[in-house]
């Protein structure tokens, strides 16, 4: 395990609008306000595009996803962590449960979903942190780097 200690900066409110993407909407505002490093809190509602909700087969690397279509209107409730890519954008990794008539499904939102109607969002600035999200070639995913001290 690797860690770092940083502190809490500026707080934003935002509220995404319907057919807003998940999440270049909320790295895009991110970028525009300089926020490198950050914790996101989502809430409200999602209406469409695919979840990532699990890798195909667990012993294969770079895994192949398993992609769920969101089929109509789902609350959500997810959080993530904003961290610098390898060319210093902010990149959102976030993690959500979308409900939808009495089922649920868990799934990260990297691909992209868009909001129904509204979906609230809290960032927290996080400052004094060396991290980075850097490609790993075994994974095939953006990893987040902590420095070492």
């Amino acid at each position: 395990m690797k860690a770092c200690q940083g502190q809490i900066g500026r707080v934003f409110v935002m509220r995404l609008e319907d057919g807003d993407v998940v999440p270049e909407c909320i790295e895009r505002f991110a970028a525009e306000q300089g926020v490198s490093v950050g914790h996101v809190v989502l809430i409200g509602g999602i209406g469409g595009g695919e979840v990532v909700v699990g890798p195909r087969r667990s012993d294969e690397m770079p895994p192949e996803p398993m992609l769920l279509p969101v089929d109509g209107a789902h609350e959500v409730a997810g959080v993530g962590v904003i961290g610098p890519g390898e060319d210093g954008r902010p990149v959102l990794h976030i993690h959500a449960a979308l409900g939808r008539s009495g089922k649920t499904t868990t799934g990260c939102l990297r691909p992209g979903v868009t909001t129904w109607v509204v979906g609230e969002a809290i960032i927290y600035e996080i400052l004094g942190t060396d991290v980075a999200r850097i490609m790993n070639e075994t994974t095939g995913f953006a990893l987040l780097e902590i420095a070492s001290e």
